[in-house]
């Protein structure tokens, strides 16, 4: 199998959920975070808990929910999803992350209350498909008329393409109002523009430029890029050779078998968390265990 690598000249962004995380959950930026939030949801953030974001699933043969961020602060639990591209399923995918913390949190205690408040914001990249959207669309459980299924659950998507185009049109109210969420996908030379009169932004700018000059970092999300391309290519192959056999099963039978080839390979590579490989591959977790074990 052919291995892709990126240039020594990508510039990772927080459009990635890795640099994000590594960015923005460290303690000493939580000042970055809490504007990002406050940007968001209009409200004022004074504090902020990372919750553990893995589920651990009472049947093997389902995958282990796996959140991008997860915080408590005294709003609420608030989750955060980062899609740098948008597929027909994320929507259904995202949903099933969302009910799956929803409730996580609801059955906890002796009684079904509705006193935390719920919030999920995802920032979704790539919706250009989609120009009816607003820059930022609300999603509620609630009938026709207004009448809501729960009162604490709550929504947002933003369409970050449509966020940067602000700052590309030089709108400069706009760019005011969402310079915290426009940062997130700038490259260092725009993040020196914008951080002049910022001085959350100049130190986001720095700690940005600082991760992405570190080796293990870079390393890393080669790697993680490069298994992401040969499992997307394997997939059509696969797709492409059921199809030209005409096999009823082709497709299933030869994603499996792709599946567990591009597992090895994550394998061979040194990436070797369980949890990743899973949910690269869709393999289960005792599948990938097996194959470590080989």
């Amino acid at each position: 199998m052919t291995i892709i690598t990126e240039t020594k000249d990508t510039f990772y962004t927080c459009k990635w959920d890795r640099p994000f995380k590594e960015i923005l959950l460290k303690k000493e930026n939580q000042d970055i975070l809490k504007k990002i939030l406050e940007t968001v949801l209009h409200i004022k953030i004074n504090s902020i808990i990372e919750e553990n974001i893995e589920r651990n699933q009472g049947n093997i043969k389902i995958r282990r929910k796996y959140l991008d961020v997860l915080l408590s602060t005294e709003k609420g639990l608030i989750g955060i999803e980062l899609n740098a591209t948008f597929k027909e399923y994320l929507h259904a995918r995202n949903m099933a992350f969302h009910c799956d913390n929803y409730a996580h949190y609801t059955l906890v205690g002796e009684e079904y209350t509705e006193d935390m408040q719920v919030i999920q914001i995802n920032f979704t990249y790539e919706l250009s498909a989609h120009s009816d959207l607003e820059v930022v669309e609300i999603y509620e459980m609630q009938t026709k008329k207004g009448r809501k299924y729960v009162n604490n659950f709550i929504l947002f998507e933003f369409n970050m393409d449509k966020i940067k185009e602000f700052w590309y049109s030089r709108d400069k109210e706009k760019i005011e109002e969402y310079k915290y969420l426009i940062m997130m996908d700038l490259n260092l030379k725009e993040l020196e523009l914008l951080s002049k009169e910022d001085k959350l932004v100049n130190k986001y700018m720095n700690n940005l430029e600082e991760l992405n000059e570190d080796p293990m970092f870079r390393e890393y999300m080669t790697k993680e890029e490069d298994a992401r391309k040969c499992y997307n290519s394997d997939i059509r192959i696969a797709t492409e050779k059921g199809l030209k056999e005409g096999f009823s099963n082709g497709l299933e039978q030869g994603a499996k078998q792709t599946a567990t080839q591009v597992a090895k390979n994550l394998l061979a590579l040194g990436i070797n968390t369980t949890e990743q490989i899973a949910e690269v591959t869709n393999l289960s977790i005792e599948e990938v265990k097996n194959l470590k074990e080989e």
